[in-house]
């Protein structure tokens, strides 16, 4: 008979498979990039932030967030866990403020970025990743809204 795990072990166990690269809604905008026959790198350490998908002759890049863990502003990211709050509010924000610096010194080099939210994953995916990889240079940062 196998031993009920404690919701401490359980936790561990969720959050020990929490990945960085590769996720899900990471996949999708990667699928969506090869349909739209688009080609790129992934995850330049050299660039501030090592952001998810790199276009250099264009230079452009684009992070996939996930809502909860960069603080997004919808229903998802909004969420507020109710063990540790304390500790997940002041990594969130740390999150958020990490993610800010990279957009800005990305920016700062040349870079165009783009951050893509999970919730927005349905959202007509591969016409906003379009307009982002054609439009001219503008200098600046965008992100995916709703």
């Amino acid at each position: 008979m196998k031993a009920m795990k404690t919701p401490d072990e359980q936790r561990s166990r969720i959050m020990r498979a929490v990945q960085s690269k590769d996720t899900k809604p990471e996949m999708l905008v990667r699928r969506a990039l090869h349909r739209l026959s688009y080609r790129f790198r992934l995850h330049r350490k050299d660039l501030p932030g090592s952001p998810d998908i790199v276009f250099p002759g264009r230079r452009k890049v684009i992070f996939v967030h996930g809502c909860f863990w960069h603080g997004h502003s919808c229903k998802r990211g909004a969420r507020q866990p109710k063990e540790n709050a304390d500790y997940w509010r002041a990594k969130i924000a740390r999150n958020v403020a990490r993610d800010r610096e990279a957009q800005a010194a990305l920016i700062g080099l040349g870079w165009t970025p783009l951050t893509v939210w999970e919730c927005e994953l349905r959202d007509d995916l591969e016409g906003k990743l379009c307009a982002f990889l054609e439009e001219a240079e503008h200098g600046e940062g965008s992100e995916l809204r709703r």
